[in-house]
């Protein structure tokens, strides 16, 4: 099977990006600060996305974002060139965010999972009526807990576990949090 023309366009030009990441990487791993002003310039707005995800507020995210920028180039020397640089840099900017939370012990804010609400099965369906930066909005409103287990699990893809070894809490509170959080998501959708 053959590539069409656009497919080959499509791949060349996701090659030159990476290639241009990459690049960028090895000249701010020799020191240069233009590179590391172009790379702050291509990862910040995704990276400020994720930290306001899971602070909650922009005051908190930028200094989120500052901590882990700075994170990010003091380990850079420990980036190996395979997978994604994206991919590696956003593992950064979620354990600086989690590290944050866990300085104010915004973690440890729910019950076992036996106490967690039932949660209706039509909240995906109630989501998919709503917009993109509406339910944003209604997750950064969650309490930081619930906001960071919910981003762990839903759009970062980790399992209970992970969560739990990441957040310093057992899998049962995992489980409860991510619970409250659909239900309180689940609340907001009803009102909107």
């Amino acid at each position: 099977m053959h590539l069409n023309k656009r497919d080959d366009t499509t791949n060349e030009r996701s090659r030159g990006e990476k290639d241009t990441v990459l690049n960028l990487v090895e000249e701010c791993k020799n020191g240069s600060r233009s590179a590391q002003k172009k790379l702050y310039d291509a990862l910040s707005p995704k990276m400020f996305a994720l930290c306001i995800r899971y602070m909650g507020d922009r005051d908190s995210a930028e200094d989120v974002l500052q901590d882990g920028f700075v994170t990010l180039f003091t380990k850079l020397d420990t980036f190996s060139g395979e997978g994604s640089f994206e991919g590696w840099a956003r593992k950064i900017f979620v354990n600086t965010a989690l590290m944050s939370l866990r300085k104010v012990d915004a973690l440890k804010m729910s019950d076992d999972l036996e106490t967690a609400w039932n949660v209706s099965s039509d909240l995906t369906t109630q989501i998919q009526n709503i917009g993109f930066k509406e339910l944003m909005k209604m997750i950064s409103e969650l309490p930081s807990g619930y906001r960071a287990v919910f981003n762990m699990s839903v759009i970062e893809g980790y399992n209970h576990k992970e969560i739990a070894a990441a957040l310093g809490i057992t899998e049962a509170t995992s489980r409860s949090q991510l619970l409250r959080a659909r239900n309180m998501l689940q609340e907001k959708i009803k009102k909107y």
